[in-house]
């Protein structure tokens, strides 16, 4: 594996970084990784609605930025003790890129010393309790996988500024953030640049350095994350909203818009994860369907909600719709 540097060590805002994984993604056919660090910031995933999941009053308030990314799954707080992994690879298979990279983390940890363990769809706990959380995407013929390796932080900040729903923490048994997480810190005696060093040594046989130009390239490719059309993202003006959880495959909240019993507009947010187009792929089908569950299910006949969301089935597909 490669590791690709930068030709300076300034700290950037998140969208830089979400971009510089796309950039490498499509000028290196090889397996890549690296390693970056932002001031506090939260990132919601491509599914999520902002003010579901983000306490954005509190945000404004500390000078917490916060952005939306590509991939699906969950909301995460970083800050400059949580170091953020990126690993890019060719292989569309969501389970065999998360459990490879999940497992080649694990492991590495164990080589410290540490009891970690690749678990569920993305995570790696130590002692039962999160340590790395990551989130997908694809790009033509690659695939990007993100996410925490959660060396220290501000508990506070973490705690305030995510606002998981009363769905999510009921479904794991707990009542707050802190009780799901753990750090490195506790666990390891090394400083934070040691222990980054030590993972490129342990993950890394060679370099790719990137340049100023190459840097200027990023800074315009991460142009429209800043937007407000990107952050906020787009909702119908709804007549029904409908929140399910599927164990396994995450939570899926649908807004409706119907006008005359129909399925003018239609959303799906939540922490999912996308393997496909959602919007092509499995809401388009739906507009202009009668809202009824024998409409839904021929509009959906020949729809495979797998190769858009991952784990979900069709029946699924029209159980959180109904």
């Amino acid at each position: 594996m490669k590791y690709v540097s930068l030709p300076d060590n300034v700290v950037r805002p998140l969208p830089f970084y979400l971009s510089m994984e796309e950039y490498v993604a499509r000028r290196y056919s090889e397996e890549l990784f690296f390693m970056w660090q932002v001031n506090p910031t939260v990132i919601f995933g491509r599914n999520q609605l902002v003010d579901s999941e983000v306490n954005t009053d509190y945000c404004r308030r500390r000078g917490i930025e916060f952005y939306r990314r590509k991939s699906g799954g969950g909301c995460v707080y970083a800050d400059m003790d949580n170091i953020m992994f990126s690993y890019i690879v060719s292989c569309d298979d969501i389970v065999t890129v998360f459990s490879s990279y999940t497992s080649r983390i694990a492991s590495m940890l164990g080589t410290l010393g540490v009891d970690a363990s690749a678990t569920g769809r993305n995570d790696v706990l130590i002692d039962g309790r999160k340590v790395s959380g990551n989130a997908f995407y694809h790009i033509p013929g690659r695939s990007i996988v993100h996410g925490t390796m959660l060396y220290d932080t501000d508990l506070e900040n973490m705690t305030m500024a995510i606002s998981p729903s009363g769905t999510k923490l009921q479904s794991k048994g707990v009542s707050s953030v802190q009780s799901r997480i753990t750090t490195l810190r506790e666990h390891i005696d090394m400083a934070v640049n040691e222990f980054k060093e030590y993972v490129r040594r342990y993950l890394c046989d060679s370099l790719i350095e990137l340049d100023d130009s190459d840097v200027a390239a990023i800074e315009e490719m991460s142009r429209p994350y800043y937007t407000d059309a990107w952050i906020y993202g787009r909702n119908p003006r709804c007549t029904t909203h409908l929140t399910r959880r599927i164990d396994g495959v995450g939570e899926f909240c649908t807004d409706i818009e119907l006008k005359n019993g129909v399925i003018k507009d239609i959303n799906i947010s939540g922490d999912f994860f996308l393997v496909g187009d959602l919007d092509e792929g499995l809401l388009a089908p739906l507009r202009g369907v009668p809202y009824n569950r024998e409409s839904i299910t021929a509009a959906l006949a020949g729809v495979d909600p797998d190769s858009v969301v991952a784990g979900l089935r069709r029946k699924e597909m029209i159980d959180i719709l109904m």
